[in-house]
């Protein structure tokens, strides 16, 4: 683990402060290593309290050492899903192949995690409510950036200034369009909709995912031990139904047409998705921005640079970015740590947001045509990816230690 001295926190000099908006991956990540660095930091997160919970994400290649190093590394070994086998079927509903999820993926068996969401915003939180400041139930509704600090005001608890402000707020951040401006202006749709929820597990699976294609649709149960299935479903559209995505009740009609005559187990997905109360539905997308900061506030994660879940990399790139954000600040000024974090994490992260291309071709064929050539290259993966084949994933070396 890295031994940090903090730069600005003697008896004669207080603490740089910074607040961080959002308690997900990316904002626990960076107040536990900004912590160390001697800062003063403040989370606030708009839920009432960590979500635990969710689907099962993937920490791999970079972001493995970045876990290490906060000592997290064997707790989150031993909440990894062994999923084994990845089955696809065909339109009908008859199987095409089944795989060991490696082989689609490109990940490396015995080092790649997959675990809930919820093990790892837990793990994260325990590493650091007892060293942070955590604001529940609130968010930041206005920013005023000058030249002695930021002046925040929140929407449930008055005014505040700190140093630095930090937005790791997701793709949907409010503080990136305080400081930037719209999303749309920087929100790059990719073709497809989805939506994710749970249901009773009445099919007998178990460490397992299938997934059912047709044409511009594709439905998939994800089995981690044998509780409750995660249910996925995702459909092409050339525009995002910007009308559905504040709203559930659209979202239930919207999936309801799309699937309308599917086959295989998705009537009964439908059913189940009417009945839950853990529906969430959005577009696959990604955010490029021409810049992660303006004057004293920056953006991390999702809120900067969303990957998509078409590249398995929204989590670790959300966890390097983290310690590449505070190994920058640690011991320069605001301005100069965040021209660093940039210039030395940009190349990695368009890199691992190139991954999604690959990821829709295989998962999402949109016409006969390419589902019947992605079938019959699935057909040929007869053995798994070597190891070291992903340079994306550990295309960035992490500082040895942070000044």
């Amino acid at each position: 683990m890295i031994s940090a001295e903090p730069t600005s926190s003697t008896s004669t000099t207080p603490k740089r402060t910074v607040l961080i908006s959002g308690a997900s991956v990316a904002g626990p990540a960076l107040a536990f290593w900004l912590n160390r660095c001697g800062y003063a930091v403040t989370v606030v997160e708009k839920a009432g309290t960590v979500r635990s919970g969710g689907y099962p994400i993937d920490v791999r290649g970079t972001a493995l050492e970045v876990v290490r190093r906060m000592g997290l590394l064997d707790r989150l070994q031993e909440a990894h899903i062994d999923v084994r086998r990845l089955t696809f079927l065909d339109g009908d509903g008859s199987e095409v192949v089944s795989l060991h999820p490696h082989a689609v993926t490109g990940g490396v068996g015995g080092r790649d995690l997959e675990v809930r969401r919820g093990d790892l915003t837990d793990a994260l939180y325990a590493a650091v409510r007892d060293d942070v400041e955590f604001l529940f139930g609130d968010s930041i509704d206005t920013l005023d950036d000058h030249a002695h600090g930021v002046d925040v005001t929140f929407r449930g608890r008055g005014r505040r200034t700190f140093d630095v402000v930090v937005g790791a707020d997701g793709v949907h951040s409010h503080t990136r369009q305080l400081v930037l401006g719209p999303e749309q202006q920087f929100h790059r749709y990719l073709g497809y909709c989805f939506a994710v929820f749970t249901m009773p597990n009445t099919f007998g699976l178990r460490d397992e995912t299938v997934m059912w294609n047709s044409p511009g649709r594709a439905a998939a149960l994800y089995a981690a031990g044998d509780g409750d299935v995660h249910a996925f479903l995702n459909f092409a559209r050339t525009e995002p139904p910007f009308e559905a995505f504040s709203d559930p009740n659209i979202q239930r009609k919207l999936l309801t047409s799309v699937f309308a005559e599917a086959g295989w187990e998705v009537p009964g997905m439908l059913a189940a998705m009417h009945k839950a109360d853990d529906l969430f539905f959005d577009g696959v997308s990604q955010i490029h921005l021409p810049r992660w900061s303006s004057g004293r506030v920056a953006l991390l994660g999702d809120a900067a640079y969303a990957p998509s879940f078409l590249t398995g990399q929204g989590t670790s790139l959300a966890l390097v970015g983290a310690y590449m954000l505070a190994a920058s600040l640690a011991d320069r000024d605001h301005a100069a740590g965040f021209a660093a974090y940039e210039r030395d994490t940009r190349d990695f992260v368009t890199a691992n947001q190139g991954l999604a291309g690959r990821g829709g071709a295989t998962l999402f064929p949109t016409t006969d045509e390419e589902l019947q050539q992605r079938n019959n290259r699935l057909r040929s993966l007869s053995v798994m990816p070597p190891a070291g084949g992903r340079p994306a994933h550990s295309a960035l070396t992490l500082p040895k230690a942070m000044p």
